[in-house]
């Protein structure tokens, strides 16, 4: 669980970072030779207070020194005042990179819980930094903000249990057709391996294709839109899952033109004209298999 929150933080990072630096510019004021400890630290309050999932706001003057205390959810910690924080990575970024900045994710002081730490640098009128305020954010509730899917909403869930009952239904589909190819060679039975025909492993084998081939998809449908379970590259997952789909059909379909070949080879010469066709479209998909992975390839470096 904890790899996968990670995983998702580093894909709505920018949201996230957006999210916050908007909180900061909208709540403190900056460029104005009025920037006092005391307005701060009351416009930092405020923003712990219109967020509900805020672990702690706290405001540092540019040595890296804390002045005041840290507001936490309840109450707040006077003896946090005068602790230097210059090694941490929410103040020499912010120093550094003059601007809003979010850190990676990292084990609360408070709590031992996944913590995310925005800081916001403070210039006077000069354009100097005179203080940076930090705001202590749960990985968590970080994910439930600007999560790519808003799993959380309504439409978020209801769209979520659609597709689960479509991924159930495929599920049960790719089973059928499991069972169903399996049937061929389970009939006979054991010591009657003599009575099978080439027929029925070839059709057995058309069946298993589409069975993995449907499952595949049914992992990949509920992985995304059920579980919430985004790529790091999701426009190559996509082709991935393409590729592997379309291929599992021109297996299959090949299959299906090999054994009419020999079907037609031994009782009708004259219908193998059909299995020609068969075999003409098998290759038509296969070309166009072949330049969709070449496009989407040379797309994934421009």
């Amino acid at each position: 669980m904890v790899v996968q929150d990670i995983q998702q933080f580093s894909e709505i990072r920018p949201k996230a970072r957006a999210y916050f630096c908007y909180l900061f510019q909208k709540n403190l004021p900056n460029h104005l030779p009025s920037a006092t400890v005391e307005s701060l630290s009351a416009r930092l309050r405020k923003i712990k207070g219109d967020l509900q999932g805020a672990e702690a706001v706290y405001l540092l003057d540019a040595t890296g020194n804390q002045v005041g205390p840290t507001y936490l959810k309840e109450g707040k910690k006077e003896e946090d005042a005068g602790k230097n924080r210059s090694t941490r990575a929410y103040y020499y970024r912010a120093m550094h990179e003059r601007r809003c900045t979010i850190t990676d994710p990292y084990p609360s002081l408070l709590n031992d819980e996944l913590t995310v730490t925005a800081s916001e640098p403070i210039f006077d009128e000069d354009g100097e930094i005179i203080y940076v305020a930090c705001l202590d954010m749960p990985l968590t509730e970080v994910l439930r903000i600007a999560h790519p899917l808003a799993l959380e909403s309504h439409a978020g869930k209801f769209f979520r249990a659609i597709y689960a009952i479509f991924s159930l239904a495929l599920a049960f589909v790719a089973l059928l057709l499991f069972v169903k190819g399996i049937e061929g060679f389970l009939m006979y039975g054991f010591g009657h391996y003599a009575r099978i025909e080439i027929k029925d492993i070839f059709e057995s084998t058309i069946l298993l294709t589409l069975s993995l081939a449907t499952f595949d998809l049914v992992k990949t449908l509920f992985e995304e839109e059920v579980l919430g379970r985004s790529k790091k590259d999701p426009a190559s997952n996509i082709h991935k899952t393409m590729v592997r789909f379309l291929g599992s059909i021109i297996i299959a379909l090949s299959i299906e033109a090999l054994m009419l070949v020999f079907k037609f080879a031994m009782t009708e010469p004259a219908m193998l004209i059909n299995a020609i066709y068969i075999i003409g479209g098998v290759s038509t998909l296969l070309i166009g298999l072949a330049v969709y992975i070449r496009l989407t390839h040379e797309k994934d470096y421009l």
